[in-house]
């Protein structure tokens, strides 16, 4: 696989955008995951569709990453291609709307808001990860999601019909994303997103800022923002606090492993140095069983476990 990449992808290859048997973990914010196969990092949509066009016609796997949050990579680590989206990074304004490649940090794209005068976003400000992992799951935070703020997205149908063909670009308007709780139509459709463009309003930088600071002050209060997590562990069941059910149970600091239950926020498992996805895995189902039997809840991961097991 390693000479075939290298003959198909010569520029990736030499430039050094074309990895093998990359380790993963320093991509994540777990901090936990094997190594990648193939770990490609285009930098253009034609760099893009090309590897996309490549593993389909060879029936390679693949993986879009982010920023690594909001996921488990196993230890053994993704077998096929894995295709980093960090190359993609422009943020631009027009008006009171502001666009944003999939790439850019969710952190990056609040800053530059604020500092245009637009607000809108500050409830996302300090939400780990980048815009296409945001719309991709609808992130949200403090009483705002994506989908408030969200006018329109770009997107790659991963069909080789498309992808060489004259159509491999598919946007979406804001409704047509079907946004619900901690899910889009980017899941449920298998869409790879390129950029989206956000609606937002005018208002004093300084406000916005004043207002990002504090969101930023009561993260630091509330959640592990010292130690590697992978965000929130568990869906907020219906009815339910996650973080009040597990401590409730008398979990908090409950360890297996390298792996903790928060003893800031129960809703979180922290990475105390050593910590494998093994680990993570068994005190996860270790929490699930334990609220099921005193509660009869039950909890539905928010984080994705991806890779080999």
């Amino acid at each position: 696989m390693k000479r075939d990449f290298q003959d198909q992808f010569p520029l990736l290859y030499e430039s050094g955008r074309l990895l093998f048997d990359q380790p993963l973990a320093q991509r994540s914010s777990f901090k936990i995951g094997g190594p990648a196969d193939v770990l490609a990092l285009p930098n253009t949509q034609k760099e893009l569709i090309a590897l996309l066009t490549y593993a389909l016609q060879k029936q390679i796997p693949y993986f879009i990453l982010g920023k690594g949050t909001n996921l488990l990579i196993s230890d053994k680590g993704i077998r096929g291609l894995v295709i980093g989206m960090e190359g993609f990074q422009k943020i631009t304004r027009d008006e009171n709307y502001v666009s944003a490649f999939a790439g850019v940090k969710l952190r990056h794209l609040c800053e530059f808001a604020q500092q245009e005068g637009l607000a809108g976003l500050e409830f996302a400000h300090g939400i780990p990860g980048s815009v296409g992992g945001a719309v991709f799951m609808n992130a949200g935070a403090y009483g705002g999601e994506i989908k408030d703020r969200l006018y329109c997205s770009k997107c790659l149908i991963p069909e080789l019909e498309h992808l060489t063909g004259s159509d491999p670009i598919l946007h979406l308007t804001a409704e047509q994303h079907d946004f619900s709780y901690r899910m889009s139509a980017l899941q449920t459709r298998g869409l790879i997103h390129l950029s989206s463009v956000f609606r937002l309003f005018e208002d004093e930088p300084s406000a916005i800022k004043a207002r990002m600071k504090e969101i930023e002050q009561k993260r630091w209060e509330k959640q592990p923002m010292d130690l590697p997590s992978g965000g929130s562990v568990f869906k907020r069941p219906q009815g339910h606090f996650t973080g009040k059910l597990v401590e409730d149970c008398g979990l908090k600091g409950h360890r297996i492993g390298g792996a903790a239950i928060s003893d800031k926020h129960c809703g979180f498992i922290v990475n105390l140095g050593q910590a494998s996805a093994q680990d993570v895995l068994e005190l996860i189902k270790f929490i699930q069983k334990t609220v099921y039997e005193r509660y009869q809840v039950t909890l539905e991961t928010e984080i994705r476990l991806i890779g080999e097991r």
